[in-house]
């Protein structure tokens, strides 16, 4: 029997993935990855202690969000149904390097994306290191994605669920990860793993989706910027029109986004987006759909899933998670960047935001918005 490590974040997803595996004959491990800043500070979690991964004990307060004492108990629940061991990983130290560069990331004028961030700096990482250590031979998550072997080896594919697919958020790990990753919930929708979930009695079949930024569990990312930056620094400046005119002042530029309409507080004819932040003069340059619109961008810190890519190639590419893929042609630069000239303009290019290149359903990788 093949051993597995799943990563278990105590919601329906990655609980089916342990009920689809445990079906298909492996043996899994069960592990809750313990990270987010807003949950609690320890787990109260019973069995025996991992001396690899130190299972935390003695607290019971909790906040909703990512990785909380809550969530960990509802993993918990789920491994023992199933009748698999399940441990506990704390990367509160390693997830403190994704909180500050996100709050850094928006200080700088910049849209953090710390799910790509995550998956490629820690999870992935950690997981795989824990496998090695206990012999298992794969590694697998509940993500929305799906894992194809071509003749090249394998691919990273989207998943069938078009509405909560998470190749995206994928496409910066390591290639060579691939030939030991499982993502067993890829090739059913959403309705379908909850139903899966009920029909096995687990209690979390019908527990909501956890939120986009795991550990902004108040919503208010700029609030956030400002405890964890310590609230000593000044941001806020002049809101100006692409032509330079001053229309109005804003309170701190961690509070905008490339493509934002709303909370800009100024009055216009028609609608104005963010089309530019200058963290530098702490200006917000806002202007009209026709200016927020951009064919061509860069990306830097390119990663790829396939070695056979050319120089230039057609594809779809996508600017954002919940953004569609669109057609356009791609040149990768001899100093390591990508050029992708879209074949429409696309509006809501943010810097710091990752750029996934597809052919097809296939995932060939992709880099960060300069």
């Amino acid at each position: 029997m093949q051993r597995i490590v799943l990563a278990m974040s105590g919601g329906v997803d990655s609980s089916a993935a342990a009920l689809l595996l445990q079906r298909e004959g492996f043996e899994v491990v069960g592990v809750f990855m313990r990270h987010g800043e807003q949950s609690a500070q320890s787990c109260n979690l019973p069995g025996a202690p991992n001396l690899l991964l130190p299972v935390v004990q003695g607290r019971t307060d909790h906040k909703q969000g990512c990785c909380s004492a809550s969530d960990a108990m509802d993993a918990r629940r789920v491994a023992d149904k199933l009748g698999i061991p399940f441990y506990a990983l704390d990367l509160q130290a390693d997830f403190a390097r994704i909180v500050d560069y996100f709050a850094t990331e928006y200080v700088r004028g910049r849209t953090p994306n710390p799910c790509v961030q995550c998956n490629n700096w820690i999870k992935f990482g950690r997981l795989f290191d824990y496998a090695d250590s206990i012999g298992a031979q794969f590694v697998a998550t509940g993500h929305y994605a799906q894992i194809q072997s071509i003749a090249g080896g394998p691919t990273l594919q989207r998943g069938v669920d078009r509405s909560k697919d998470q190749s995206y958020v994928l496409a910066g790990i390591k290639r060579e990860y691939l030939t030991r990753m499982l993502l067993p919930i890829g090739a059913y929708t959403k309705p379908t793993i909850r139903a899966l979930a009920a029909e096995a009695g687990l209690r979390v079949a019908d527990k909501r989706d956890s939120q986009e930024i795991c550990f902004v569990t108040s919503g208010k990312h700029d609030e956030f910027v400002r405890a964890r930056r310590g609230g000593d620094f000044d941001t806020s400046g002049e809101i100006v029109t692409t032509a330079g005119e001053v229309v109005g002042h804003h309170p701190g530029i961690e509070r905008f986004t490339i493509g934002q309409r709303k909370g800009l507080r100024v009055a216009f004819g028609e609608p104005r987006f963010v089309v530019r932040i200058e963290p530098e003069s702490r200006r917000v340059v806002v202007g009209t759909r026709e200016e927020l619109g951009r064919r061509e961008l860069t990306a830097a810190r390119c990663n790829w899933l396939t070695t056979d890519l050319p120089t230039h190639f057609r594809c779809t590419a996508k600017i954002r998670y919940n953004s569609p893929a669109r057609p356009a042609t791609a040149e990768r630069m001899d100093d390591g960047r990508l050029s992708v000239f879209f074949d429409e303009p696309r509006h809501g290019v943010a810097p710091g935001q990752a750029v996934v290149c597809y052919e097809g359903d296939r995932v060939l990788g992709g880099g960060w918005i300069e």
